[in-house]
């Protein structure tokens, strides 16, 4: 590939030097909705991409949501990056946004990873396959939760173990303010 390509989805006002910004509305360097297909880059072009609090807006429609993970799939390079921050769905910056239409979650973006789907095949699990359905593949490489400010400094003062902060986590809303997704593109030679 003879030149780098970086897309900046979404951006906002939140610009970034050396990636086309791009997003619906204002003033990026293109103006392009992402519910719109077939994305304007040719396939298997782009090196890595940025997501930061988009993908939660987009994808209201099932149908519109799987195209929107297709048409990633689609542009970027074997090997690309994509890097996703998503209000956590159990934080009031999710649910107090009439515009957050859909949840994304770690579990979530695994269902889009053929050796997951192929893991739960074999073990006779439910998990729908989507990399399989699709035939997308995209691992997830790291995973971090941002805490909630609050609960953040109760941890920082070492008011709460780590299993205190697991039992939150799974009991309570607004302990994980975000999630910070690395998923790589997985295509074949």
């Amino acid at each position: 590939m003879a030149t780098e390509m970086k897309l900046n989805l979404g951006c906002g006002s939140n610009l970034r030097p050396g990636y086309l910004n791009v997003d619906k509305y204002g003033e990026p360097d293109l103006i392009h909705d992402l519910e719109q297909f077939p994305w304007p880059w040719e396939e298997g072009v782009v090196t890595e991409v940025v997501l930061s609090h988009v993908l939660e807006h987009l994808g209201r429609q099932t149908q519109v949501y799987l195209n929107i993970m297709k048409e990633l799939y689609r542009v970027c390079a074997d090997g690309a990056k994509v890097l996703i921050t998503v209000p956590h769905p159990r934080h009031d910056d999710f649910l107090n946004d009439p515009t957050h239409v859909r949840a994304i979650t770690a579990e979530s973006l695994q269902l889009f990873s053929k050796k997951a789907n192929a893991r739960w095949a074999q073990l006779g699990e439910a998990n729908t396959p989507l990399g399989r359905y699709l035939d997308i593949d995209l691992e997830i490489e790291n995973v971090e939760q941002i805490l909630d400010p609050m609960w953040g400094q109760r941890m920082k003062a070492k008011q709460l173990s780590q299993q205190d902060l697991l039992f939150a986590t799974q009991s309570y809303n607004n302990v994980i303010k975000e999630l910070r997704i690395t998923v790589r593109v997985n295509k074949p030679g």
